[in-house]
C-alpha cells in the first residue's frame, strides 16, 4: 500500500474578534468518533489574564483538567503569558501506509487536527503555535515556533507543560534519579500522590483514572529536540509537569535551533480498556512517513548473543571466548537451528574490536581484537548462510560510521547494535538521526541499548529494528539486582515500555526456576518461569531482532528449539484479548495466514478461557505448546481443531505461559 495523506475540511477564523471568542468559549478540536476532545482556552491564572490552557476529555469525564502550555526560554524568558488567538486553522487526516517491521502492515490514521496560532500581548510580541490531534485512540499537542523578523534563533531552557489528572489515580511509572540513565530501573505500581515531588518519571507513564478509564503519557516525533520527563509538581496531588533532558555541557538549557522549530507530540493514549492501548497505533501515526525508500533488504529476524550467557560452554575442544573459534562454533549453531543471525559483543570489559567496552578510547571498528579473524569470520558466516551483527559502544559509531558502514555493507554485515549512550538529550537525538540515515544509506539495521523508549520513529526509520529503554533479563546476571526480573514485572512491560515501540528484553532462556529458587549468576544465567513462558515472550513483546540469547548446548534437544526459532519477528496484525497490567496478557498476532498467540502469567498459576473471535472464516488447526510438570522439560505439545465461535482453555503454572499456533485448513 502506497502512502496517502488525506487532508479535508479547512477552516481558517481570524482578527479580533476572534480572540475575544476564545477567552470566553475553548476551541476544541473532537476525535472523529466524536469520544475524544482536547479543548484549548485563553484562561485566568493568578494574577495574569488570557494565559493559554488545554483540557483533555473522553465523553463528559476529565483526562487531563484545565492545565498550563507555555516554554521558558533561555535568559529567562517565559512564553507562555499573555496571549491573543490570532488564527485557528482545521483539518481532518487520514494516512494509510505500509510499516514494515511491524506489530501491524497496514495502518490507518484518522484525525481532526486544528492549529492555534498565538501572539504575545506584551513585548516582543512573537508569534507562536500550539497543534491539537485527536484521534479514536488518544490525544496529542505540540509546539511551533515560526520564522519571525526579531527572533531567528530558538534557546529553550525547559517546558511548563502541565498535566493535572483527575483524583490520585494510580500510576504505572519508572522513577529515575537522573537525566542520565539507561532507562532501565523498575516499573512501579503507586498512586501518584506517592510519588516523590519533583522526582523525574520517565515514559511512558500509565495511570488508571477514575470511571475504569487508562491513559498512557508518551512523546511521538523526537527530532532535534530534548527528551521529555514528566515530574510531580505540588499543585495538586495528582499534577505533573514535563521537564526537557539538558544539554550536557549547558546544564540551563535544553534546545538550541534555528526557526521555524516544532517540539515532539506531547501524547495521550486514552482507552476504557487497558488491552487497546496496546493494540494503539497512535506512536507511528504521529511521525514522518519512511525517510530512507526501499526497505526490501530489511530482515528481520533472531540473533544470538553470547554476551548474555558469558560464553559459557562446557566440552568444547577450544577455550570460548572473543575469538574465531567461538565466532565459528556459533555460525554453526545458528545454521543448524534456523539462526538468521550472530551478534559479534563483548566479554569482561572488552569488545569485540579490542577496545574497553566502557569508555570508549577510540578502538577501529572494522578490525577483530586479538584472537579473531574478522575477515575469516565473515567468510565462514557466508559458507552458512549466516549473517553478522555487531555491537559497538556509540561513541565508535560516531567516530568511525561514514568510514565503517560502507565497508560493513560491502562485507554483508546485516546490521549493528550501538549502546551505552544513556542520554537523551538534544545531541543524542541529532546522533540517533545520523546513525540511521547512514546505516539506511548502507542497508545496515540497527539496535539501540541504553537510551529512552523509542519514540515512534521506526516509522521514518524501519531500519531501527528495536530499542532497549527496559529493564530486562540482563539484570539476572551478575549482583545488578538481586530480584532479576520477577515474571509479575515481565507482564508490567506490555502496558507500559511496549505501548511506546518495538523493544529488546534479552530473551531466550530456557533454563528457568521457579521464583522461590532463583538467585543472579553471570555465567549460565537463570531465568524465572516455564519454557513455556518464555516461548510466549516471542509473542507478546514487540521485537524485530529477539536474541537467542543463550549457549548453544543448552537449547540442543531441547523439545522448544523449534518451536521457538519459527516464531515470526513481524506481524501482519495484533489483537490483546485479554490482560491485566502485572498479572497476564494474552496477544494475538498474525503472521500471514497464521495467527500466534502468546500467554503469560505472574508468580500464580492461572486458567485462561481464550475466545477466538479474531479468527477468520472456517475452521484452524491449533498448536499449543503448555505447561506440563509431568513432562521432562516441563512443557507439552498438543494439537485441536477450531473456529472463530469456540474458546480455547489455556492452563499456566506459577510464572508460566502457552503458545499456540493457529494455521486455516482446507
Amino acid at each position: 500500500m502506497h502512502n496517502k495523506l488525506i487532508v479535508a475540511a479547512v477552516v481558517l477564523l481570524c482578527g479580533p474578534a476572534l480572540a475575544a471568542v476564545a477567552a470566553a468559549a475553548p476551541v476544541v478540536c473532537r476525535s472523529p468518533d466524536g469520544t475524544l476532545a482536547i479543548e484549548f482556552s485563553l484562561r485566568k491564572d493568578g494574577d495574569a489574564d488570557a494565559v493559554p490552557h488545554y483540557r483533555i476529555r473522553s465523553g463528559a469525564a476529565d483526562v487531563v483538567d484545565w492545565s498550563r502550555l507555555g516554554i521558558d526560554l533561555a535568559g529567562g524568558e517565559f512564553l507562555g503569558g499573555p496571549c491573543e488567538l490570532t488564527e485557528v486553522k482545521t483539518r481532518l487526516v487520514r494516512e494509510e501506509y505500509t510499516q514494515f517491521p511491524g506489530k501491524r502492515r497496514k495502518v490507518v490514521g484518522h484525525a481532526s487536527e486544528t492549529t492555534l496560532r498565538l501572539r504575545e500581548t506584551t513585548r516582543p510580541n512573537r508569534r507562536w503555535e500550539v497543534v491539537l490531534r485527536a484521534y479514536d485512540d488518544g490525544i496529542a499537542f505540540r509546539y511551533r515556533f515560526p520564522a519571525q523578523e526579531g527572533w531567528s534563533r530558538l534557546e529553550i531552557a525547559g517546558e511548563r507543560t502541565g498535566f493535572r489528572l483527575p483524583g490520585n489515580p494510580m500510576a504505572f511509572c519508572m522513577p529515575l534519579l537522573s537525566y542520565y540513565t539507561p532507562h532501565e530501573e523498575h516499573f512501579e505500581k503507586r498512586p501518584v500522590s506517592f510519588l516523590p515531588k519533583d522526582g523525574l518519571v520517565g515514559l511512558p507513564l500509565l495511570v488508571r483514572l477514575p470511571g475504569s478509564r487508562w491513559a498512557a503519557f508518551l512523546e511521538a516525533d523526537l527530532t532535534d529536540y530534548a527528551a521529555l520527563y514528566l515530574a510531580r509538581t505540588g499543585e495538586a496531588g495528582a499534577s505533573f509537569s514535563a521537564r526537557l533532558s539538558p544539554l550536557p555541557k549547558e546544564p540551563k538549557l535544553a534546545v538550541r535551533a534555528g526557526l521555524p522549530h516544532e517540539s515532539p507530540w506531547r501524547v495521550i493514549m486514552i482507552a476504557d480498556k487497558v488491552e487497546r492501548l496496546v493494540e494503539s497505533d497512535l506512536m507511528l501515526n504521529l511521525n514522518k512517513p519512511n525517510a530512507i525508500g526501499d526497505t526490501s533488504w530489511i530482515k528481520p529476524g533472531k540473533t544470538t548473543f553470547p554476551w548474555w550467557n558469558g560464553f559459557y560452554e562446557k566440552g568444547v575442544p577450544f577455550k570460548m571466548g572473543l575469538n574465531t573459534e567461538t565466532a565459528k562454533y556459533y555460525l554453526d549453531f545458528c545454521a543448524e537451528a534456523g539462526i538468521p543471525y550472530h551478534s559479534l559483543d563483548g566479554l569482561d570489559g572488552v569488545a569485540w574490536y579490542g577496545g574497553p567496552i566502557v569508555p570508549y578510547k577510540g578502538a577501529e571498528i572494522t578490525k577483530g581484537g586479538a584472537g579473531l579473524d574478522l575477515p575469516e569470520v565473515i567468510r565462514y558466516a557466508k559458507t552458512k548462510g549466516v549473517k553478522l551483527r555487531f555491537w559497538m559502544n556509540w561513541r565508535a559509531a560516531e567516530k568511525h560510521m561514514d568510514r565503517a558502514f560502507p565497508l560493513y555493507r560491502a562485507w554483508g554485515i546485516e546490521g549493528v547494535m550501538v549502546d551505552f549512550l544513556d542520554r537523551d538529550d538534544q545531541e543524542i537525538s541529532h546522533f540517533i538521526h545520523r546513525l540511521l540515515k547512514t546505516a539506511a544509506a548502507n542497508r545496515l539495521t540497527v539496535t539501540i541499548h541504553n537510551t529512552k523508549e523509542t519514540t515512534g520513529l521506526e516509522r521514518t526509520y524501519p531500519n531501527l529494528l528495536t530499542t532497549e529503554g527496559v529493564r530486562n533479563l540482563e539484570y539476572n546476571k551478575n549482583d545488578w539486582d538481586s530480584v532479576g526480573i520477577p515474571p509479575e514485572e515481565e507482564l508490567l512491560v506490555p502496558f507500559t515500555r511496549m505501548l511506546a515501540g518495538p523493544l529488546d528484553f534479552h530473551q531466550g532462556s530456557l533454563r528457568g526456576v521457579p521464583v522461590a529458587e532463583f538467585r543472579p549468576r553471570n555465567v549460565a544465567p537463570l531465568v524465572m518461569g516455564t519454557p513455556c513462558h518464555m516461548l510466549a515472550s516471542y509473542v507478546v513483546y514487540q521485537n524485530h531482532l529477539p536474541m537467542v540469547a543463550d549457549y548453544p548446548s543448552s537449547y540442543r534437544g531441547h523439545p522448544a528449539l523449534a518451536a521457538l526459532v519459527k516464531v515470526p519477528v513481524t506481524w501482519d496484525d495484533t489483537r490483546c484479548p485479554a490482560g491485566v497490567v502485572g498479572e497476564y496478557v494474552v496477544l494475538a498476532r498474525r503472521s500471514g495466514t497464521d495467527w500466534h498467540v502468546g500467554a503469560m502469567t505472574d508468580r500464580k498459576a492461572r486458567t485462561l478461557k481464550l475466545p477466538l473471535k479474531f479468527l477468520g472464516p472456517g475452521r484452524f488447526a491449533a498448536e499449543l505448546w503448555v505447561d506440563d510438570s509431568a513432562a521432562k522439560q516441563g512443557l507439552s505439545q498438543r494439537e485441536a481443531s477450531v473456529t472463530a465461535d469456540e474458546e480455547l482453555t489455556l492452563d499456566l503454572a506459577a510464572a508460566g505461559g502457552a503458545y499456540v499456533r493457529l494455521a486455516p485448513t482446507k
